[in-house]
């Protein structure tokens, strides 16, 4: 059985991200590169290859978390401009 990637925590937002995508590259540019390397980080984590360093590893941790603040911001940003136009 495959675990679930614990790096797509954006899942129950899907409209949202898309909708966003729509309106800003800058976004769409970095919701790409997040899940980019979400996915190779998944993979290189539940693969039975060569070894990778703690370093390498931990460093793409690091750079998705940045990922996922910024994502995050862009969120909490649209759900209050959508929030606003419903009042």
């Amino acid at each position: 059985m495959k675990r679930q990637n614990k790096y797509r925590k954006f899942q129950l937002q899907q409209q949202n991200i898309e909708a966003l995508e729509k309106e800003n590259t800058r976004f769409k540019r970095v919701y790409s590169e997040y899940e980019n390397m979400s996915n190779e980080l998944w993979n290189l984590e539940n693969s039975s290859n060569e070894p990778v360093p703690d370093d390498f590893i931990n460093a793409m941790i690091l750079q998705t978390s940045y990922l996922e603040d910024e994502i995050e911001d862009w969120l909490v940003q649209f759900n209050n401009k959508k929030a606003e136009i419903k009042h």
